[in-house]
């Protein structure tokens, strides 16, 4: 699962270097750069109810096996349409906005599917491995990428990435793990019912809460920047089509240098220690991005922002896994992934329109400057990244947990079915 997951991943990066740069070239507008962007992460938000409650009720590998096809059938028609000459950015952006449905339903069944492979203790370095094959792909689709684009073209790059998406369910064929017992379900999935209960749950988990918060400042300021980055290379570094390529690489790069730390680490430093420094180097790798004069101190910039990331995502999605009780981890996963796909369409909006009003560097080095104040109210002013270090296996010995979900079920029953 590992190999197929990093070799989907590349693929899935190769397509992300091609699109935004169909879309500059297309547009030369920074905020057509927003709306895809946007266009490409909403649906996630809409079905993350349905996803986080499908990684609960059904198989998690039988979803992730339909929605592999799915995503394979979309990529191969976004890579028709493009090479029949069209190139009609309307089609381009509904066939991503299509993907990212389909992808939005896997997310949660994803990231509960990796307890599914590793036993509790090991969890901790199965996340971070989970983390250092996608950055691995980051660095890796995004360098081969910019090779595609420059010889072959960018429905190459698409066509590559539909076979990745085969590849990985044809992994999924031969993978087979012991089934969790979860509670029995009486009646109709109620997916945004659910969600509630969910959400009141997560209320009562302050290290969880926490989480959350921070995986939206991450996903408003730091989300938009690998679209950016196509934009650093034509207006400020002036590098072509390769080199793009390389220099949006980076980021993956600085990931994987930084995965043996994090994984090694790990577990003997806190979590709160680690996510301290994680979020100060990323907000300080995006102001010196912005300050950077030349492409070779942005690719610099670019792996201490890679490694940053990469800390504070597995110390992040670490919490709330250990925080989390087994039959509520799929809609909180759910829930978390939500999140962070709601904070990056918007952050790519506003950082678009952004671009074309004052630039990308002072865009970038702003997003960075608020991303370090949002470190400095947490970590001082209200102390909140200790809750991150609670070492409570199951939430619902809480009194208040168990509360709180029952006061959400009895909204449910006074639900309409959805």
């Amino acid at each position: 699962m590992w190999f197929a997951s990093l070799l989907s991943s590349s693929g899935t990066w190769l397509q992300n270097v091609a699109v935004p740069f169909v879309i500059f070239r297309l547009t030369d507008s920074g905020v057509w750069l927003g709306i895809a962007g946007f266009l490409s992460y909403v649906p996630m938000v809409i079905t993350g109810p349905l996803a986080g409650s499908l990684a609960d009720r059904f198989n998690r590998r039988s979803v992730l096996m339909v929605c592999g096809v799915a995503q394979t059938i979309l990529t191969l028609a976004l890579c028709i349409d493009y090479a029949s000459g069209e190139r009609r950015i309307g089609v381009i952006v509904m066939l991503l906005a299509l993907n990212s449905t389909a992808a939005g339903f896997s997310v949660a069944s994803w990231q509960a599917f990796v307890t599914e492979l590793v036993p509790r203790k090991h969890l901790l370095n199965a996340v971070t491995l989970n983390s250092a094959q996608f950055n691995a792909a980051r660095a890796f689709g995004p360098a081969v990428g910019g090779i595609v684009l420059a010889t072959l073209g960018a429905s190459w790059s698409f066509f590559i990435n539909a076979m990745t998406f085969v590849a990985m369910v044809v992994a999924l064929l031969f993978v087979h793990v012991a089934q969790i017992e979860r509670p029995p379900r009486v009646g109709r999935s109620r997916p945004i019912a659910e969600m509630m209960t969910a959400v009141r749950y997560v209320r009562t988990q302050s290290g969880i809460v926490v989480c959350l918060l921070v995986v939206f400042a991450l996903g408003f300021f730091g989300g938009p920047l690998f679209n950016l980055l196509v934009v650093f290379a034509d207006r400020v570094y002036g590098i072509g089509d390769g080199a793009y390529g390389l220099l949006a690489g980076c980021m993956g790069a600085g990931a994987i240098i930084a995965a043996p730390f994090v994984a090694g680490r790990g577990n003997r430093t806190s979590r709160s220690t680690m996510l301290t420094i994680a979020m100060v180097g990323y907000g300080l790798a995006l102001i010196s991005l912005a300050a950077a004069p030349v492409a070779i101190v942005g690719a610099i910039a670019l792996l201490f922002a890679g490694a940053g990331y990469l800390g504070i995502s597995s110390t992040l999605n670490t919490t709330v896994q250990m925080q989390v009780a087994e039959h509520m981890r799929g809609r909180v996963l759910a829930f978390y992934v939500m999140v962070l796909t709601v904070a990056i369409p918007i952050g790519s909006l506003i950082q678009g329109w952004l671009v074309d009003i004052i630039g990308v560097q002072w865009t970038v080095a702003g997003a960075g400057f608020l991303f370090l104040c949002v470190f400095a109210v947490f970590r001082f002013g209200f102390d909140a990244f200790g809750t991150m270090d609670d070492l409570t296996q199951d939430s619902l010995s809480s009194e208040d947990a168990q509360l709180a979900i029952a006061e959400a079920e009895a909204i449910e029953s006074a639900i309409d079915p959805l």
